[in-house]
C-alpha cells in the first residue's frame, strides 16, 4: 500500500527526435513547479522524466545523419537532459527507454498480456503517419491526411500484433464516471469520452515488422514492440515493476498521483494506458493533466515556420528564472499561451523588475540606511498595516487551493498580488517622510519589519517557481525561515538583519534587446537553416519568382463528398483548360457564395491528391482574428490568367 505522503509525479517523456523549442520546455518546467511545491507542502515527492527513443521515425533520421540509431539518441537525449537541468529542475530520475533495465521489462509485460490472451496477431492495412507514429482508417484522415498533425499518410499493410482495446472499454468509461477528477482540466475529459470511448474503441497495433529500431517481441523476433507498450510503460518500469515481482520503491509509489502531458498526447494516456493498467491488474494514476501549447504568437512553433525558439538561447538573454516565470506565468489553465520576444522582455520588465524586484531592493535599502539594517518586530499597527498583514496571511490558502489544482500561472498571479500591495504600503505610508522625524522611529521600524516579513513571504511562496531568486531574497533579508506552516501568522521572525541590497532583475531596454537578439540570429544561424530564425523566415528575390501567381475565376464550386473541409474548385486560369483546385474553406464559405468570382491561384505547385480529388493549385486566402479565413478576392475586371507580381 502506498503511503499517503508519497508523491509521485512524471513528464511525458520526450521523443529524441531533435531539439526540444521552448513550448516543449514548458512541460518540464511546469513538472517541476508542482513537484517544487509538493516537497515544500511536506511531501516525499518522486519526480520522473525521461526520453523516448524507439521507432520508424528516428531510424529514419539516424540514416539520414549517416550514423546508428543508438548513436542518434544518446546526442539527442543528452541535449535533453542538459537543457532540463540548465532549467533547475529538480527530478530524481531521467528515464530513457534504451535503458536495459526498462527493455527487458517491456519484453515481459508484453509477454504476459500476449500470454493473458490480451494481445493477438492479425495483419494491419491502413494508414500511417511517420511523425506521429500512428495508424489510421480510411473514415479517421482528415481531408486525406493525419488528423492529429495534418501531414500526408502513407498506404501500409504488414503483419502486427494487436491488443484488445474494446475488451476494457466499458470498464475504463465506468472508471471515468467514478472518478470524475481522473482527466483535468474537465474540457479534455468531455474531448476523450465523446470523440473516442463513445464511438467505440478499435484495437490497437502494438508492433511493427518494417523497421527494426525498436524492442523485440522476445517469442517472435522479426516483430518489435510499438511505442504505446514501450513508452507509456516507462511510468511504472522506471519505478521498478517487474511482473515477475516488483522492488519495493514500486509499492512505495504507485499509483502516480499526476501525469502532466500535452494536450495533444491525452488520448493515449487517458486511455490507452489505463487499459494497459487495468490488463496488468494494476492501479491507475489518480490524475491526468493535459496541459496547453506554448505557441509563438498565435502559431504553434515549427521549424518549417520559421518560429522556433529554444531555452537555452532565452535563458542567455533573460537568465533562467527569468525564462521559469514567463513560462508558468503565461499559460492559462485551459487554453494556449503565446510566446515573443517583446512579451517576454513586457513580463520580465514588469513583473520581476519592477513589482518583486523593486519591492526587494527598496525595503533593504531603507532598513540598511534608517535602522544599520537591523529591525524588530513591532507590536500593534493601524488600518493600513493590518490590510497588508492580513492580505499576506490569506495569500497562503489561495495559493495552496491553487497549486493543488495545478493552476500554476494563477498561484503566481496571487504572488504577485502580495507584492503589489506591498509596493502601495510604501507609498502609503511614506518611510522617507516619517524618517524626517525622530518621533515616528517606532512607526517606521514597523513599517519595514512588515514589508521585509511580507517579501519573506514572497520568497517562501515563490521557491517552487523561481528557486535561485527565492535563496537570494533570503539571503538579502536575512532569513532562512522558509516553510510554508510558517506562513500561517504574521510575524514568525523575530528581527531582521538584512545584507547589501542588490537588484534582484535589471531592467531590460527593449529596443536594444530585440536589435541585439535580431543581430544574434543573423550571425550564429546557418544559411541552409535560415528557416529557424524567430520571427518571419526571409527569402531572396530568386526565391520569391519562382512562385507563379495568376488570376483566375471560379466557373464551378462543389463539396467533396467525406472531407468537411474540402471544396472542389473549378477554375477559369485563362490557358483555355479548366484547372481544378481542393481548398480548404468549406467552414468558411458555401459553394453558392463563390461561384463567378476572381481569385488568386498559385499555377505552379505540384499537383496533389486530396481525397480522391487531383488538386492542381493552391488559392491564397488570409487568417484572421478568431479563427476565421478570408480569401483573396481580386477586382472583376482583371482578366483571367493575369499574373500577379
Amino acid at each position: 500500500m502506498k503511503p499517503e505522503n508519497n508523491y509521485y509525479i512524471t513528464t511525458a517523456i520526450a521523443y529524441t527526435s531533435r531539439k526540444p523549442h521552448i513550448g516543449n520546455s514548458y512541460e518540464i518546467v511546469l513538472t517541476d513547479a508542482i513537484a517544487r511545491y509538493q516537497r515544500l507542502n511536506g511531501k516525499n515527492v518522486f519526480f520522473q522524466t525521461g526520453t523516448d527513443e524507439h521507432g520508424q521515425k528516428i531510424e529514419e533520421l539516424a540514416e539520414a545523419a549517416g550514423i546508428s540509431p543508438k548513436a542518434y539518441v544518446d546526442g539527442v537525449a543528452g541535449e535533453i537532459k542538459s537543457l532540463w537541468d540548465l532549467m533547475n529542475c529538480s527530478y530524481d530520475k531521467f528515464i530513457r527507454t534504451t535503458d536495459p533495465e526498462h527493455e527487458a521489462v517491456v519484453k515481459k509485460i508484453f509477454r504476459k498480456l500476449y500470454d493473458q490472451g490480451d494481445i493477438y496477431k492479425s495483419e494491419y492495412e491502413g494508414w500511417y503517419c511517420t511523425p506521429c507514429e500512428s495508424f489510421w482508417t480510411e473514415t479517421q484522415l482528415k481531408d486525406g491526411c493525419c488528423p492529429d498533425c495534418g501531414r500526408p499518410v502513407k498506404k501500409t499493410k504488414e503483419e502486427a500484433y494487436f491488443f484488445k482495446m474494446s475488451k476494457y472499454q466499458d470498464r475504463l468509461m465506468q472508471y471515468i464516471e467514478d472518478h470524475p477528477d481522473f482527466i483535468q482540466p474537465e474540457s479534455r475529459k468531455r474531448e476523450m469520452v465523446n470523440n473516442f470511448l463513445k464511438p467505440g474503441l478499435q484495437d490497437l497495433c502494438v508492433s511493427r515488422t518494417s523497421f527494426t529500431w525498436g524492442i523485440p517481441v522476445d517469442f517472435d523476433p522479426k516483430h518489435v514492440i510499438y511505442v504505446w507498450i514501450d513508452a507509456l510503460t516507462n511510468y511504472i518500469t522506471g519505478i521498478g515493476y517487474d511482473p515477475d515481482g516488483s522492488s519495493p520503491e514500486f509499492e512505495q509509489f504507485w499509483p502516480a498521483d499526476v501525469h502532466i502531458i500535452g494536450k495533444d498526447i491525452l488520448r493515449f494516456h487517458t486511455i490507452y494506458w489505463p487499459i494497459m493498467l487495468m490488463a496488468l491488474d494494476l492501479p491507475l494514476p489518480k490524475q491526468v493533466f493535459g496541459h496547453p501549447w506554448l505557441l509563438f504568437s498565435q502559431e504553434k512553433m515549427s521549424k518549417s515556420r520559421g518560429n522556433v525558439i529554444y531555452a537555452d538561447d532565452l535563458c542567455r538573454h533573460f537568465g533562467v528564472d527569468g525564462v521559469r516565470y514567463y513560462l508558468l506565468k503565461e499559460m492559462p489553465f485551459g487554453s494556449d499561451g503565446s510566446i515573443t520576444y517583446e512579451t517576454v522582455i513586457a513580463r520580465y520588465n514588469s513583473d520581476l523588475a519592477n513589482t518583486l524586484g523593486n519591492l526587494v531592493n527598496r525595503t533593504v535599502a531603507m532598513t540598511n540606511k534608517y535602522f544599520g539594517g537591523k529591525v524588530s518586530r513591532p507590536e500593534g499597527g493601524d488600518e493600513l498595516d493590518a490590510q497588508l498583514t492580513g492580505l499576506a496571511e490569506s495569500t497562503l490558502g489561495d495559493y495552496r487551493n491553487l497549486m493543488e489544482g495545478f493552476r500554476v500561472a494563477d498561484g503566481l498571479e496571487a504572488i504577485l498580488n502580495l507584492a503589489r500591495r506591498a509596493n502601495k504600503y510604501i507609498d502609503e505610508t511614506a518611510p522617507w517622510a516619517l524618517a524626517k522625524d525622530e518621533a515616528n522611529k517606532e512607526k517606521l521600524e514597523g513599517v519595514l519589519y512588515r514589508l521585509l516579513e511580507v517579501i519573506r513571504y514572497l520568497g517562501v511562496l515563490l521557491q517552487p517557481f523561481l528557486p535561485d531568486t527565492a535563496d537570494k531574497i533570503f539571503a538579502q533579508i536575512g532569513s532562512q525561515t522558509k516553510s510554508l506552516d510558517s506562513l500561517k501568522a504574521f510575524g514568525a521572525e523575530e528581527s531582521y538583519a538584512v545584507g547589501k541590497a542588490v537588484p534582484l532583475f535589471a531592467r531590460i531596454d527593449e529596443a536594444k534587446k530585440l536589435a541585439e537578439l535580431e543581430e544574434e540570429a543573423k550571425a550564429n544561424v546557418p544559411e541552409e537553416e535560415k528557416e529557424e530564425v524567430p520571427g518571419i523566415a526571409q527569402i531572396g528575390i530568386e526565391d520569391f519568382a519562382k512562385v507563379e501567381l495568376r488570376a483566375a475565376k471560379i466557373t464551378a464550386c462543389e463539396p467533396i463528398p467525406k472531407a468537411k473541409k474540402l471544396l472542389k474548385l473549378t477554375l477559369d486560369d485563362g490557358t483555355g483548360t479548366p484547372r481544378t483546385v481542393a481548398s480548404g474553406i468549406a467552414p468558411w464559405y458555401k459553394p453558392e457564395e463563390l461561384m463567378g468570382k476572381t481569385i488568386v491561384v498559385v499555377a505552379n505547385l505540384k499537383p496533389a491528391k486530396l481525397c480522391g480529388v487531383e488538386s492542381n493549385g493552391m488559392i491564397l486566402a488570409a487568417d484572421c482574428p478568431n479563427d476565421q479565413v478570408k480569401v483573396l478576392f481580386l477586382d472583376d475586371s482583371i482578366p483571367a490568367g493575369s499574373k500577379i507580381r
